[in-house]
């Protein structure tokens, strides 16, 4: 696969993946912060957001850090992630992902995050941090 170079940028917050029962209402913390996803199945109510607003008690998993792909990218677009996730599969480094409508974030442990940005600036991507 040809890796087609990302500018990737790091977010400055800790943040934490939750996980609610699916018929939980969206609690008010956790659109606290400047950055959240909530996103409702049939199955659970999961919640992204800022690791110091969860309270204790809510089966999350803490320690996240993000980066922001540069776009906005079109949607006829392709190998976007691809170009992304492949360095960090290769080495070793497990991942979040999320998209919006403009653009993608990739969620990867804080203590992987050095690993992380230099499997993707051995590959041609730039981090700005």
């Amino acid at each position: 696969m040809q890796i087609k170079p990302q500018t990737l940028s790091l977010l400055a917050d800790q943040l934490a993946v939750c996980r609610l029962e699916p018929q939980a209402a969206v609690p008010a913390w956790a659109t606290r912060g400047p950055f959240f996803c909530i996103m409702r199945t049939a199955d659970e109510l999961s919640i992204v957001c800022a690791e110091g607003v969860v309270p204790p008690g809510v089966r999350s998993e803490r320690g996240w850090r993000a980066f922001k792909l540069e776009g906005p990218f079109d949607f006829a677009q392709t190998g976007i992630l691809a170009s992304v996730l492949s360095p960090l599969a290769e080495a070793g480094v497990g991942v979040f992902a999320l998209s919006t409508y403009d653009t993608d974030y990739i969620l990867i442990k804080g203590a992987q995050l050095e690993q992380a940005v230099a499997a993707l600036e051995a590959c041609g991507h730039s981090v700005q941090r």
